[in-house]
């Protein structure tokens, strides 16, 4: 199936052929019919691709500061190498789309297969949408006019803030899309409206709607119009739908407004605000959040979990079945809205209007109806990227790889390491179709899919690589195991002892069943370290008990980032704490025999091991440290010696004969090493590099840690 995507590093937009996406849990699956360009918006990511470097950290000073501070921890290359990985990922475009289900995720009990619904789904002719982010159309609202169903969402929940009551006069700020909408739904709240733009052509649709207007290019004086329009009072409301980087909008909607009047900021503008406005006149101010409660909540939008409706009236979904009823009662218009209609397989040209001159407003995305032979092409979940047959080599000590997930971290990271080793690229697979169609034509992979069982089960693939998600790491390199396959599997191992003891039986059923088992490794690279290897070397040589002191400020994520949740991504501990206790495993060379934990609060955490040969170590786990700070520092204490290891930048030794410091130009965690070793491996028929108890007992001692916070 094709899909609009736009690169953040060119701006350019291309219609690219990707593999249909997966129906999951709480999800529909639907072939779109339309789909509305929201001119505003989408302009706005263009323009932002297409400016440069500078321009970019121009419109965006606080990631700026961002990437200043990695420079003073991780150096220069690193820091430019993420910046171009993130600026080289697809966009997908859109977010006002109409189609009809063609599957029901496991949950799903409101919508049925051959339901028409819109939607927040992106331009693609086939999509995957959370059930709370979609509505069911009425049969007498066409399919171009349920089109503008978000958009209206966006105008309702900005007018539902300010709460207005029959009679009142609002202005407008801003007459593209939303405000047209805006102005339509304010008119149907009884209210009176008036509308303020520089674009004549705008002014006159909103007169239509029945708006008074005031042309702000003709030099109009808006407030004078403002008072004449409320008769002397000051309106009652402001909504500011434009999109400037002036503070000149809600300057003169706080001059505009009455006393205790409200103000609503839905589009984009500066927010320099002057106290001298607000004080006298105790006005209020609030920003609108989208198409309203739920929004940017993965609870109610990823996991299906409703507000209930006593005490949430009006959620995204029931914002966008408010608009619905109103289109097919005709209280809001939307054809003079539209001012171009565009075949789906020209939707680029879409791109080319909103960037140039041509006066656009809403453009309209149609997709044909599909015959039985293109229905099959739209929901192919394998794409082969070349014709010709795949010439991998086939023997066993040659790394075959399939990759399964294909985020920033498998693209900037780990495909690059596994790349340099010279292994050859089968498939690729990530959820949506959207990354792994990227990475596919990155790598020069010869397939991409959105299944990922596909790529366990392809016989031309010895080598899965396992990004995924943290819940799902177990479960697939078990099945990978059982048919043979080697594994890279992304840390942590498991999320679960439950799925701990699972894999472990899986891994002990290969030993059994073949004279040379497949390897199982996991990514922790810290161990391959240029100057941890170093480190080993020289604590080697040390018989007595050594002391180890590792801090990690690790910084914050917020409670519903999916890595935080324990049964996603199993907590910062489990998914990322692992590393450190596995450096720590590594350097002692000792096993770990007791642990323990105590916790100042979320995310911080200080853990202590203990070795059997008498050495300690203790983890300090921290978010809520500066970023400026480096991340990850670790000191050991031993024999009358000290090292200090200063975010893999910097080696300091003390008190060793022979050894003073080992620096690096720039960052080095291992990435490289860790899979070359993996790679290397395999070819040589040798063990795994990490070995397997030493993988099972860290994972072990990261559910002990857990169990002691609790």
């Amino acid at each position: 199936m094709r899909q609009i995507l736009q690169s953040l590093g060119t701006g350019l937009t291309e219609l690219a052929e990707i593999p249909s996406p997966r129906c999951h849990s709480g999800h529909l699956l639907i072939r779109s019919s339309s789909s509305l360009v929201s001119v505003g918006t989408e302009r706005m990511l263009v323009e932002f691709g297409k400016a440069n470097l500078l321009d970019k950290a121009r419109q965006q000073p606080e990631k700026v500061r961002i990437v200043l501070d990695k420079v003073k921890t991780d150096g220069v290359m690193p820091t430019l190498e993420a910046v171009r990985n993130k600026l080289d990922q697809p966009l997908p475009m859109g977010y006002c789309n109409v189609g009809t289900v063609l599957e029901v995720g496991q949950g799903v009990t409101d919508f049925s297969v051959g339901d028409r619904v819109a939607s927040n789904g992106k331009h693609a002719e086939i999509i995957c949408v959370p059930k709370n982010l979609c509505a069911r159309v009425l049969d007498s609202v066409s399919d171009e006019a349920a089109a503008f169903t978000v958009i209206g969402a966006i105008g309702l929940q900005g007018i539902r803030l300010i709460q207005p009551t029959l009679g009142e006069a609002v202005v407008v700020t801003g007459l593209g899309l939303i405000g047209l909408m805006t102005v339509q739904l304010l008119k149907a709240h009884g209210c009176r409206v008036l509308g303020l733009d520089y674009d004549t052509s705008k002014l006159a649709l909103a007169q239509k709607l029945g708006a008074e207007t005031v042309d702000l290019n003709q030099n109009a004086d808006p407030l004078g119009a403002a008072m004449a329009f409320s008769r002397g009072r000051g309106v009652d409301s402001v909504i500011i739908t434009a999109s400037t980087k002036s503070n000149g909008p809600v300057h003169h909607a706080a001059q505009m407004c009455r006393k205790r009047g409200r103000i609503v900021l839905v589009g984009v503008t500066g927010l320099e605000l002057s106290r001298a406005d607000f004080y006298e006149k105790e006005l209020s101010f609030q920003v609108s959040c989208s198409y309203g409660p739920g929004r940017y909540d993965s609870s109610y939008e990823d996991n299906g979990h409703d507000y209930p409706i006593g005490y949430v009236r009006w959620t995204e979904q029931r914002n966008f079945e408010a608009v619905l009823d109103m289109l097919a009662d005709g209280r809001l218009q939307t054809d003079m809205l539209i001012s171009h209609r565009i075949p789906f397989d020209q939707a680029t040209t879409a791109y080319d209007i909103i960037s140039s001159r041509t006066p656009s407003l809403g453009i309209i995305l149609q997709y044909p109806e599909p015959d039985a032979f293109s229905q099959s092409r739209l929901l192919r979940r394998t794409i082969t990227r070349s014709e010709e047959p795949f010439e991998g080599n086939r023997s066993a000590a040659t790394p075959v790889v399939g990759c399964i997930g294909a985020g920033s971290y498998a693209t900037q990271v780990l495909l690059p390491a596994f790349q340099r080793t010279g292994v050859a690229f089968r498939s690729v697979a990530s959820s949506t179709g959207v990354s792994a169609a990227h990475a596919g034509s990155k790598f020069g992979f010869s397939e991409i899919t959105s299944d990922g069982r596909s790529v366990i089960e392809s016989a031309d693939i010895n080598t899965i690589v396992i990004a995924t998600r943290h819940d799902s790491h177990a479960a697939l390199a078990g099945e990978a195991l059982k048919v043979g396959k080697h594994v890279f599997v992304e840390k942590p191992l498991a999320i679960t002892r439950e799925e701990l003891v699972k894999l472990c039986e899986h891994y002990e059923e290969c030993i059994r069943r073949q004279a040379s088992p497949p390897l199982l490794m996991v990514g922790f690279n810290r161990r391959f370290a240029p100057q941890v290897q170093r480190m080993k070397q020289l604590l080697d040589g040390v018989t007595e008990p050594k002391t180890f002191v590792m801090t990690v400020n690790a910084g914050h994520i917020p409670r519903d980032h999916w890595t935080q949740d324990r049964l996603i991504g199993g907590g910062r501990i489990i998914g990322e704490g692992c590393h450190f206790f596995d450096l720590l495993r590594f350097l002692a060379a000792s096993p770990i025999v007791g642990v323990q934990a105590i916790s100042a609060g979320e995310d911080n955490v200080t853990a202590t091991l203990r070795f059997e040969d008498g050495s300690i170590g203790t983890v300090h786990y921290f978010s809520n440290g500066n970023k400026s700070f480096p991340k990850e520092q670790l000191e050991v204490f031993c024999a009358g010696k000290v090292l200090q290891l200063d975010n893999f930048r910097k080696l300091r030794g003390y008190g060793w004969s022979g050894f003073r410091k080992m620096d690096l130009w720039n960052q080095d965690k291992g990435q490289t090493a860790c899979v070359a070793a993996f790679a290397d491996a395999i070819r040589r028929g040798t063990s795994s590099p990490i070995p397997w108890n030493e993988l099972v007992e860290v994972a072990h001692v990261t559910f002990d840690i857990m169990d002691a916070l609790t």
